[in-house]
């Protein structure tokens, strides 16, 4: 019995033994690992900090980061390239939000006249920003922000003082369809996680014959704003078309009291 435990007691020292050399060796055998070639950079300009639509920054919000030149796009503003660049950029008027970290691109700047107000800085060239009164009836319940896209809706009432007449049902219609808020009276944003507005006028950016229309409109009846679902950012070509046929209806239709 005692021969049998000296037997297998030998059997696994030698087989840690043979492991440990195991081990070992295979610890010499490593190769040595090379090293790492340092990635290329160049300096970008970026956001210091979150900075908002329509805000004229300064040279405080923004400053040079070292990005890695392969992922660096054509749109990027380099120091290389522009090494004045915050100064040159300060007093410019942002046409969309930059969160802090972002590249700072030109195209979404503009240098606007010093007499000149944000809104028109912010507005695309060859829209019209066109204001109409809205209540938390008239205006999805205050659930519209900046930014969101409403169609817009007339309904009209026939006036006839002559009681013996037929007179005809309340008609409604859309006359402007996928417009997109430019403010909600004078909210831009979203600010402070504020996720109701209610304001009494919205600011709606638009083509100058909507505009005719929706000037038009306001005379005839009232005027409410229907939001739209966000999935239904892709259909604004369709949507545009569908637009314009319904001003040139309107437009014949108009002369009907």
């Amino acid at each position: 019995m005692k021969a049998a435990r000296i037997l297998v007691l030998a059997v696994a020292l030698a087989a840690g033994g043979a492991a440990a050399f195991l081990i070992s060796s295979d610890d010499e055998k490593k190769p040595e690992v090379p090293l790492t070639a340092s990635l290329e950079t160049t300096d970008v300009l970026i956001a210091k900090s979150d900075i908002g639509m329509g805000t004229a920054i300064s040279s405080q919000d923004l400053q040079w980061q070292a990005w890695p030149a392969a992922t660096t796009g054509e749109s990027y503003i380099t120091k290389k390239g522009k090494p004045s660049a915050i100064e040159e950029l300060a007093g410019a008027i942002t046409r969309a939000p930059f969160t802090a970290g972002e590249p700072i691109r030109e195209g979404k700047l503009i240098r606007a006249n010093g007499a000149a107000g944000y809104m028109a800085a912010i507005l695309p060239s060859g829209m019209r920003a066109v204001s109409t009164e809205i209540s938390p009836e008239t205006g999805a319940g205050g659930f519209i922000l900046p930014n969101d896209r409403v169609d817009v809706i007339l309904s009209r009432r026939a006036k006839d003082n002559d009681s013996s007449k037929y007179v005809p049902p309340p008609t409604s219609e859309t006359i402007l369809t996928n417009v997109r808020v430019l403010a909600i009276d004078q909210t831009v944003e979203e600010k402070n996680g504020q996720r109701v507005v209610v304001g009494k006028t919205a600011t709606l950016e638009i083509a100058p014959r909507q505009a005719e229309t929706l000037t038009q409109a306001r005379q005839l009846g009232t005027l409410s704003l229907a939001l739209r679902s966000l999935l239904d950012a892709s259909k604004i070509v369709e949507e545009d078309t569908k637009t314009d046929i319904n001003t040139i209806r309107f437009g014949v239709n108009s002369s009907i009291k």
